[in-house]
């Protein structure tokens, strides 16, 4: 990917409806050319998309981890993908496991009790920290921190409110497009344009409302990624989520419950770049007393 591609990638990852003219300045180069490139990038799988944070509304957010048969493997991950409450579902394993997130109201709504037969192990562990986001992820930063700034939102944030109807039309047309205009916003969800414009800040300003690049790694030349569990000890487990945030390497990482008590998704450039990440990046970390990785066969679906 060129450097002025990458650059562009990085701004909508900090601002993901950053207006092109300001994104332009920038970068240094016309509107048109930001609204060229931004089409391309559109057409090679790199969008932006709206994701409903749950979690701010109250929601508890969860991570499963499926064992089950080959044939099996394929059919389930992509019966996942296509609920409304589970993202980032990833086929591992040689399609052997399955990983993926889900945000329910109450503990009783995991979809535990709804899969089929032939798994060989089921797991789920509550999300209680968060320290690494894909709207953080570092292994595409490539401007300076005076640009990151310019385009970061200022946001004076807020505490979040219920969602209203409009709120939920108008967040299922970001789902699709998250750089869709306020006045197709306002088409969509039968409203006016300051009523959608008012009400998406709204939910950006409380975080309810996220805006996340999706895309795959791979396009930027990260082609092997891995599920990873591990097992710090409890006096670390801060200061070890805190390092992992730091690693280029690391696009999600949070603390949950059970005995795997720190999770993360990391993306490597090859599996050579992957065993020097565990050994020379993790190995290295004060408190971490067990790790296990899962080779990521295909990601069915990234944001939610």
């Amino acid at each position: 990917m060129e450097s002025l591609d990458r650059k562009l990638v990085h701004a909508l990852q900090i601002d993901g409806r950053a207006p092109f003219a300001k994104i332009a300045g920038v970068l240094g180069v016309s509107e048109h050319t930001v609204a060229r490139r931004h089409q391309r990038l559109r057409e090679s799988g790199v969008r932006v998309r709206g994701a409903l944070n749950r979690f701010r509304l109250g929601h508890h957010a969860w991570t499963l981890r499926l064992r089950c048969t080959p044939d099996a493997g394929p059919v389930l991950a992509q019966a996942l993908a296509k609920r409304p409450d589970t993202f980032w579902v990833h086929l591992m394993s040689g399609g052997t496991e399955i990983s993926c997130l889900q945000q329910v109201e109450t503990a009783d709504e995991l979809l535990l009790d709804r899969l089929p037969r032939r798994l060989v192990d089921v797991s789920a562990h509550s999300i209680l920290r968060g320290f690494a986001s894909p709207g953080t992820w570092r292994g595409i930063a490539c401007l300076t921190e005076e640009e990151e700034a310019v385009l970061r939102p200022d946001f004076a944030y807020e505490p979040p409110t219920e969602l209203t109807p409009l709120d939920e039309q108008l967040i299922a047309v970001l789902q699709a497009d998250g750089r869709a205009g306020f006045a197709e916003l306002a088409t969509k969800a039968g409203t006016s344009e300051s009523t959608a414009r008012r009400r998406v800040e709204h939910l950006r300003k409380t975080a309810v409302l996220e805006l996340q690049l999706d895309a795959d790694p791979a396009l930027f030349g990260f082609a092997t990624q891995a599920r990873v569990w591990m097992r710090v000890q409890p006096r670390h487990l801060a200061e070890v989520g805190a390092a992992l945030a730091t690693h280029p390497e690391v696009y999600f990482a949070a603390a949950t419950t059970g005995p795997a008590n720190l999770v993360a998704s990391v993306t490597c450039r090859g599996s050579g770049d992957l065993y020097r990440y565990q050994t020379e990046s993790i190995g290295v970390l004060d408190g971490v007393s067990e790790f296990e990785a899962a080779p990521v066969l295909r990601t069915l679906k990234r944001a939610n």
